[in-house]
């Protein structure tokens, strides 16, 4: 054992010793790599520390029982189950509402495409069926004409899967009466539909409706604290009770039994409570930043797009974006892709308007040097 280490173990095994006091680097990044990246509140943190706990496997954490009923409330649900992880919300929704062999319909850009490393096949047995939708929303036109037909050599469809806002489209918006008329095609169909929601909230602050409303008929929901509503982990699956019970040991065969997660619940009641009210701070972010980048001659992006905190853009003549993102990053910016040849901003609430501002002061100077 180092001299280091042994002094840090010494310190550690007596209660009376002082912790050596951390050093911590000041911090000027503007992150708009991805609303992911926030920070907890300080709110959250004394929830955190101070929370009541039990063994969740079972089903003994007050804290989470009271996250998962009040998430439930709020979505007009019978139950909701508290996950690690979005993905983890999406997969176990999958898994229940389908078997193996069947085909699972979904947004051509869909998260469950591109970011959930194949779970669909791994872990239900089911392939995508993708279907591209205008600027990431799916009619129910669009998805009749991907429904297989009910003839035995063929692939069934066993589940639509839809994703409000759309993250890859650039944080679009399904309005109501479109998914009013997917949910009635569904039930004709016999199909259930599930929704990942991982920015419902977003999207609901963007279309003025409660999240109850949007998503009363999908057959589950998953949504994410962890992202616009600043939790440090977690997400939530809603539904009947009795799929919440099959979710439990599904959550279980994924590794996603948390033991005293009560921690982690703590902060995300206040996420579910207190953090979709200051959305449209994001949003109005997300909007500056759109029109200040489309001001400049050598920007391509579609205002239409920007409905809520994500902004997805194009450098004209610039087919990979590596470099640019290697300047703004040398400037105190982080931003993420979309694409090979898009770059991406998303806002949250640890980027105030006046570093959007200066974000895109750095954006304009990094494309002008690398043109």
């Amino acid at each position: 054992m180092s001299a280091k280490i042994s002094s840090v173990a010494e310190t550690l095994s007596d209660p009376t010793a002082e912790l050596p006091t951390p050093v911590f680097k000041s911090v000027s990044t503007i992150d708009l790599r991805s609303d992911t990246v926030t920070k907890p509140t300080d709110a959250m943190r004394a929830a955190m520390a101070k929370a009541e706990v039990g063994d969740d496997v079972y089903g003994e954490d007050p804290t989470v029982n009271l996250l998962e009923a009040r998430a439930a409330e709020v979505f007009g649900r019978e139950a909701s189950i508290f996950v690690p992880t979005g993905t983890m919300g999406n997969q176990i929704a999958i898994r229940l509402h389908t078997q193996h062999g069947q085909e699972v319909i979904c947004e051509s850009r869909a998260h469950i495409v591109d970011w959930e490393m194949a779970g669909v096949s791994a872990i239900s047995g089911c392939q995508l069926r993708t279907v591209e939708g205008e600027r990431g929303v799916l009619t129910w036109d669009r998805i009749k004409t991907a429904l297989s037909p009910k003839i035995y050599y063929r692939a069934q469809t066993g589940l639509i899967a839809l994703e409000n806002s759309h993250n890859m489209a650039g944080g679009t918006v399904t309005p109501v009466d479109v998914y009013e008329e997917i949910w009635l095609g569904a039930r004709d169909a016999g199909l259930p539909v599930h929704l990942d929601g991982a920015r419902v909230f977003n999207a609901a602050e963007a279309l003025k409706t409660p999240v109850a409303d949007l998503t009363s008929g999908f057959s589950s929901v998953m949504f994410c604290l962890s992202k616009g509503l600043a939790a440090p982990v977690g997400s939530m699956l809603v539904g009947s009770r009795r799929f919440i019970e099959r979710a439990r040991s599904v959550r279980k065969l994924l590794g996603g039994g948390m033991r005293q997660a009560g921690v982690l619940a703590a902060a995300g009641l206040i996420a579910l409570e207190e953090m979709p009210k200051r959305l449209c701070e994001d949003h109005a972010n997300a909007r500056l930043l759109a029109e200040r980048l489309s001001d400049l001659k050598q920007v391509e992006i579609d205002l239409a797009t920007v409905q809520t905190n994500i902004v997805i853009f194009k450098v004209r003549g610039v087919s990979n974006v590596a470099p640019v993102l290697a300047k703004l990053k040398s400037r105190g910016v982080l931003a993420g892709t979309a694409a090979e040849n898009q770059i991406r901003f998303v806002t949250h609430k640890d980027v105030d308007r006046t570093a959007c501002e200066e974000a895109v002061r750095i954006t304009a100077e990094a494309i002008t040097a690398t043109a």
